[in-house]
């Protein structure tokens, strides 16, 4: 209930003012007083409460009861059928001799002003591997160098033109599709030999962790489809598996945790320098692999999970 700021009453003081009528045995004019209001007011709540009990003391809906000018029902379902063909408001006013706020509101009301609304949501395709190194996701972030603290932090845009330039670096990221557990790292580019060099890294601090990384899921960039990358994964017995083009979510959970390593590392902290900020990102991923609960896991630690799935006494 939105109350008005100057309302005299609310739900809890219309109760009161009947009980001190009906059950106190107020004066009508006291309880009146007593509230801040007319006494006419006052009978007329006292008359909804003798109707109905509390539940007649709530706002009414302040909607006409009667709507004799409504567009009417076969109005509506032309329109409705118009737009499902995909015309615009326009030209569904132009169509059937209405007025474009008068098809604009209608349009609103059933839920299609938007095109998107026509297409059909394809369902959610969810999935977990079952075991640990079945399916490792890797994805990169582009991280602006900091020079001093920034307008995220300080909320202040003013000079913030004079402080382009200072570039960017890119944060790696490699996590296990089953367990969770992530393996990243902060480098100066996303060219192919630097993503060569993390991708050995990374399938080596898997292994070294009990995860015998079978399939490597990546997006379409250019380093991931070079030839180096390919020879690198195939020395290792790894499978190659890239996202549809245009489709990110196929790669959703290395893209969801990214979003949870900007939230709770990168931007978490007004870092004054981009070295202060690589050498805080070591102490919060074992943090995130080792203690934070993740809710896809039912509170369990990537890494609990992982011994878990393994079979490991941990």
């Amino acid at each position: 209930m939105n109350i008005h700021k100057h309302a005299r009453m609310t739900f809890h003081g219309r109760v009161l003012l009947a009980q001190r009528i009906t059950v106190e045995g107020w004066r009508t004019a006291d309880a009146a007083g007593a509230a801040g209001i007319s006494v006419r007011t006052a009978y007329k709540w006292l008359a909804r409460f003798r109707a109905g009990g509390e539940a007649a003391l709530h706002d009414a809906s302040s909607a006409p009861g009667r709507k004799p000018r409504a567009t009417s029902g076969e109005t509506v379902a032309a329109i409705e059928a118009l737009r499902r063909q995909r015309l615009s408001g326009p030209a569904i006013a132009h169509s059937l001799g209405l007025a474009r706020s008068t098809v604009g509101a209608i349009l609103r009301r059933i839920g299609l002003s938007r095109l998107a609304a026509l297409d059909e949501k394809r369902p959610a395709n969810r999935y977990q591997k079952a075991m640990p190194g079945e399916l490792i996701h890797m994805d990169t972030k582009k991280l602006g160098r900091i020079d001093g603290i920034g307008h995220r932090i300080t909320g202040d845009r003013t000079r913030q033109s004079n402080r382009r330039g200072t570039g960017w670096e890119c944060l790696h990221v490699a996590i296990d599709d089953a367990s969770r557990l992530a393996y990243t790292e902060v480098l100066p580019d996303e060219k192919k030999g630097t993503v060569c060099a993390f991708t050995a890294r990374a399938l080596g601090w898997f292994a070294r962790h009990g995860v015998v990384t079978a399939r490597l899921m990546t997006d379409n960039g250019s380093a991931y489809k070079s030839h180096d990358f390919r020879d690198l994964l195939r020395a290792a017995g790894v499978r190659h598996v890239r996202t549809r083009p245009y489709t990110p979510r196929t790669n959703g959970k290395a893209e969801r945790f990214i979003q949870t390593s900007l939230r709770e590392w990168a931007y978490a902290v007004p870092y004054t320098s981009s070295r202060q900020r690589t050498q805080a990102m070591p102490g919060w991923i074992d943090t995130y692999n080792l203690n934070r609960p993740h809710s896809a896991h039912n509170g369990l630690s990537p890494w609990t999970r992982l011994n878990n799935l393994l079979g490991n006494d941990i």
